[in-house]
């Protein structure tokens, strides 16, 4: 119960980003490095392995992501055993058999990430009316993405002096208004890493928003990849035009 209560934080975090825009005012997220920033930028994979393993534990209570196989984890650096059990600890429903009724059975990798409800209606009901959004695109579905994510997720603290919260609203600084109904989504300790890195909120956070970050461009690496070599061509290219120009026109003078 406690792990469905905090994903579906999330879900009123990301409907604050608009809200906050509409009402016209200006938040400043913490300013974050991220690994895959810049024409150079790459996933970190440690990152990505940590930031699933907490959207497995947390997120996806509430949140879905099916635009997302389970073989694609092989870019998080699983191997194919390892794909294989992460995929077979979830029921799947296939169908229909030779009596045409539908059945569960085990994960496969080629399945996309199991959806925590059957159906939208079935999501809505478990959410007061409100449907938890997928999370496959969700970093490019907001501006500052990577960044409002993170800062949503480490932006509950006390409410300054003077400001009175009703029963059940929380304060969160990178919140529209700043008074959220949802209890903070992560917690220390909440997530035992593989790794043994530390669990903390901001560690939490870091590493699911890495993960989202790689889920909406998976291709992002290869796209760079290819794009530095682009640029290459053309330098080499447009040096050699140069060079020609250069001995056609000598002749000239």
């Amino acid at each position: 119960m406690r792990t469905k209560i905090l994903a579906a934080a999330l879900l009123l975090s990301m409907v604050g980003f608009s809200s906050a825009h509409a009402a016209g005012e200006h938040i400043e997220y913490p300013d974050v490095k991220w690994s895959f920033e810049g024409p150079f930028g790459t996933f970190d994979r440690a990152a990505l392995q940590r930031g699933f393993q907490v959207y497995k534990q947390v997120c996806s209570a509430c949140h879905g992501m099916k635009k997302v196989h389970y073989r694609n984890l092989s870019a998080l650096g699983y191997n194919e055993d390892e794909i294989k059990t992460i995929a077979a600890e979830y029921q799947i429903t296939d169908g229909p058999n030779d009596e045409g009724d539908m059945f569960d059975r085990p994960g496969r990798p080629s399945d996309r990430f199991k959806s925590p409800y059957p159906n939208d209606n079935a999501g809505k009901f478990a959410n007061n009316g409100a449907l938890p959004p997928d999370l496959s695109l969700m970093i490019k579905a907001r501006k500052d993405g990577a960044d409002y994510v993170h800062a949503l997720l480490t932006g509950y603290e006390t409410p300054p002096e003077g400001e009175e919260l009703l029963n059940g609203q929380h304060w969160n600084k990178y919140f529209a208004g700043h008074k959220i109904a949802m209890a903070a989504p992560l917690a220390d300790g909440a997530v035992s890493y593989e790794d043994g890195t530390e669990g903390t909120v901001e560690q939490y956070a870091l590493d699911v928003t890495h993960f989202l970050a790689w889920a909406a461009e998976p291709e992002m690496e290869k796209r760079k990849q290819t794009g530095i070599k682009v640029i290459l061509f053309l330098v080499v290219f447009a040096g050699l035009m140069y060079a020609v120009k250069r001995k056609i026109w000598s002749k000239v003078h």
